[in-house]
């Protein structure tokens, strides 16, 4: 099989500049972007029905900069007030930094992991950290609180936004020879819009160690995984597997 079609389940960028579009040009292969899903950030009015007082905790964990995003929106919303003491326990550095957004960071106590929930415990755990506050998108990664659960970690989750999947109903022929995936949800957008995939000779990128535990757990096979020694981005990845794939099919 020769890989001609990649689909990516993000927007298309805005910036020419993308490596995605180097990658086409690269190895004239067809990309498209259409993503598997949408936020709708949760009214302020649900959020408070979920009787959670978010000042009654010492310390966050955002796992997504959306996470960020809609947390200070129902606090704006809200009328609360974030006291300088409030700890962040952030997923990456990325997200760690994208604080900045919304509060002064270098007078702020953030940590981050490194990509990898059990990193980000790991960090938690360090610090002495209990009754934490986690925002999370209904549905959400069971794996979070679930290792929570595991190393005695107080919490209480609550839901901020909601993710939707997106409606494929519009596609007529899904052929496309390598399907990239940023989040467990696109992986659940593609099972749910198209119950009777086979994989077969596809292959399935995943960003991040939640999106690859969801391709497998939804009986899908894993071929190409980001980030990794070689690669810390999905594009440096997929340059590697294609510079591969070309090499043995010429």
């Amino acid at each position: 099989m020769k890989i001609k079609n990649i689909l990516v389940a993000q927007p298309e960028p805005t910036n020419s500049k993308s490596p995605y579009f180097d990658l086409a040009k690269k190895y004239n292969v067809k990309i498209d972007f259409k993503p598997f899903n949408h936020v709708e950030g949760v009214s302020s009015k649900d959020f408070r029905q979920q009787k959670i007082n978010v000042l009654d905790f010492p310390a966050i964990i955002f796992t997504s900069k959306t996470g960020v995003d809609h947390f200070f929106r129902i606090c704006n919303e809200l009328r609360i007030t974030i006291p300088d003491t409030m700890k962040y326990f952030c997923m990456t550095e990325n997200v760690a930094f994208y604080l900045q957004k919304y509060i002064v960071y270098r007078k702020r106590k953030i940590f981050y992991g490194k990509g990898k929930l059990q990193d980000l415990i790991n960090v938690i755990l360090k610090h002495g950290a209990n009754n934490l506050f986690v925002p999370l998108s209904e549905p959400h990664n069971a794996e979070i609180p679930e290792l929570l659960d595991r190393h005695n970690i107080t919490y209480v989750k609550g839901t901020m936004y909601k993710t939707i999947s997106a409606d494929f109903s519009d596609i007529k022929d899904f052929d496309y020879d390598i399907l990239v995936f940023y989040s467990p949800s696109g992986i659940r957008s593609l099972r749910k819009n198209f119950p009777d995939f086979v994989q077969g000779d596809r292959k399935i990128a995943a960003f991040g160690s939640t999106t690859a535990c969801a391709v497998e757990s939804e009986g899908f096979r894993l071929d190409i995984n980001a980030p990794n020694s070689n690669a810390p981005s999905m594009t440096m990845a997929l340059d590697e597997y294609l510079k591969e794939h070309f090499k043995n099919n010429k």
